[in-house]
């Protein structure tokens, strides 16, 4: 069966692209809702509903798993989906977990008291709505002790890379880093907390400088996802990315998304 990989626009396909070069036979539905991007400046309550309702697409088309590759939806929403919406047989995983793995260098399953990790000044870069909601500091805070996290809310980032105006969203990417390092000047690791993100890595990396870790997700989302399909053989399939979906201007969408990966990519309205 297909695994399904949701996003609110492009950057989700920072995964998808990661995903499939890792496992070349697994089937992979992609949905963006285009037309409702950024999900970054909406309320948890619009953000929720419009996952929802991305959500059972995916679910008829086939998808019993799906990836909620949107850090956003993944800070306002997941957990309210994972306990009160998901319906039985049906799986849905964010972006945090395998990144909080990382930083922390322990599994999500481990449920020891917090402990001290070896890097201990954090630059979180995300969207408006993520940083507000504060889920990374809370899951971290489960995990480790005595890491300071300086969270800057990148506003325009994701609005300029779905509009395919790259300089505008590298400058913008020079300012947030530059207001970032006012607030933390000497950051050990930078966390690329929204799925656009990698897109402009190079900047991020030259613009913080070369002592700071970049952290990004797609890689470690997709070596997760391959560990869940080990571990839950009946979730994966065979075959090749086989739809691309949005909710908005497929012709657009797909120019876009080809621009990205640097391949044809069809997209379909539904």
């Amino acid at each position: 069966m297909p695994v399904g990989i949701f996003d609110s626009g492009l950057g989700g396909l920072t995964v998808l692209d990661t995903v499939s070069q890792k496992m070349p036979t697994q089937s992979l539905i992609y949905f963006g809702d285009n037309a409702n991007a950024p999900y970054g400046v909406r309320e948890p309550a619009d953000i929720y509903k419009l996952t929802t309702i991305g959500l059972e697409k995916l679910w008829d088309e086939g998808c019993d798993l799906v990836i909620l590759a949107c850090n956003t939806a993944s800070a306002a929403a997941l957990r309210s989906i994972q306990e009160n919406f998901l319906p039985e047989g049906k799986r849905c995983l964010g972006v945090f977990v395998p990144l909080i793995e990382a930083l922390t260098e322990r599994h999500w399953g481990d449920n020891s008291a917090p402990k001290e990790v070896s890097i201990k000044k954090v630059a979180l870069f995300a969207t408006p709505a993520t940083v507000s909601s504060r889920a990374f500091q809370r899951e971290l805070a489960f995990r480790a002790i005595g890491v300071d996290v300086e969270a800057q809310a990148c506003g325009g980032v994701v609005d300029a890379i779905e509009e395919g105006d790259f300089l505008l969203a590298e400058s913008l990417v020079r300012s947030h880093v530059a207001a970032l390092i006012r607030k933390m000047p000497s950051p050990e690791a930078a966390v690329l907390g929204c799925t656009h993100y990698p897109i402009l890595e190079t900047i991020f990396k030259e613009t913080l400088g070369p002592s700071v870790k970049v952290v990004s997700q797609a890689a470690l989302v997709a070596e997760s996802l391959m560990d869940y399909l080990d571990r839950h053989p009946n979730m994966r399939g065979t075959g090749i990315v086989s739809k691309f979906l949005t909710t908005g201007d497929p012709r657009k969408v797909s120019d876009r998304a080809t621009q990205f990966l640097k391949r044809k990519i069809d997209f379909e309205h539904c």
